[in-house]
């Protein structure tokens, strides 16, 4: 009888427990908004990528999903988390180092920490004197294809100056000089230098300069979603145009997906 009688009471306990007040369901969904965005603030985020600069490693229209923690300064409080300095032919997202666009990202490769000497020769890297074989890197041709044609500043940089069609910040025109050494560009501490892997078409280092160290955000991990976007998309910012392109996706979403780019990780 005794236990007859408890199985009602056990029943009407467990009822109670697992009742939720719709306090308690706020709190637990303002926990998981807090992890959430924590984590896409912190530790991870995620980008599109706008241009051509990076082809043939980062197409336009991969977006990307990146680290925010191995690079960042070391904390006491997160000893469990890998950080580690930049290497060179690390993958980079940056502020760019211009007071015009402080709040501009951009991706680009890192080619030279502090204190290596750097020279290009016919669009090749020669790092320390030592000739880089990039076979992501695209370079100069010589068949008469105007897209790809040399130019004398961007492919032997820097031994030659920049002309009046070289799109060169006036703030880095003025600085150059100071930082080259017997025909090499020579990085200075705290500071790194990039280049996009599409050399013929990427405004780079070469244009604007040295990374600081405290502008770099992090590392592309992947491509989680790319999507055939035209190269001249970043330029149309109005609302009717980007409404345009959003019910694109939506009626190309699945013929226009890369659908191979699916976690491509980034290298």
């Amino acid at each position: 009888m005794n236990t007859t009688e408890s199985a009602p009471e056990e029943t009407s306990d467990q009822q109670a427990q697992q009742t939720e007040t719709p306090l308690e369901s706020l709190a637990s969904i303002c926990t998981v908004l807090a992890v959430g965005l924590f984590v896409m603030t912190f530790v991870f985020q995620n980008f599109e990528i706008p241009s051509a600069s990076m082809e043939k490693t980062l197409l336009i229209g991969d977006h990307v999903l990146v680290d925010r923690t191995s690079f960042s300064p070391p904390t006491k409080w997160a000893p469990f988390v890998h950080y580690r300095d930049i290497h060179r032919g690390d993958v980079i997202v940056f502020y760019k180092p211009n007071p015009e666009t402080p709040d501009l990202f951009l991706v680009k490769r890192a080619i030279g920490i502090p204190g290596d000497h750097i020279h290009l020769r016919n669009g090749i890297v020669y790092l320390n004197g030592v000739a880089q074989n990039e076979p992501q890197a695209g370079k100069p041709s010589f068949d008469g294809n105007p897209e790809h044609a040399y130019n004398p500043y961007r492919d032997d940089f820097p031994s030659i100056p920049p002309g009046p069609m070289d799109e060169v910040t006036a703030s880095w025109a003025l600085e150059l000089p100071s930082h080259i050494q017997n025909g090499d560009l020579v990085v200075p501490p705290g500071k790194i230098f990039a280049m996009g892997d599409n050399r013929t078409e990427s405004l780079d280092g070469r244009y604007w300069g040295f990374v600081p160290r405290e502008n770099i955000v992090g590392r592309p991990l992947f491509v989680y979603w790319s999507f055939e976007t035209p190269a001249d998309q970043i330029n149309k910012q109005s609302l009717g145009d980007r409404l345009s392109f959003m019910g694109h996706i939506i009626v190309h979403f699945f013929d226009e997906t890369r659908w191979k780019r699916t976690f491509h990780i980034i290298r």
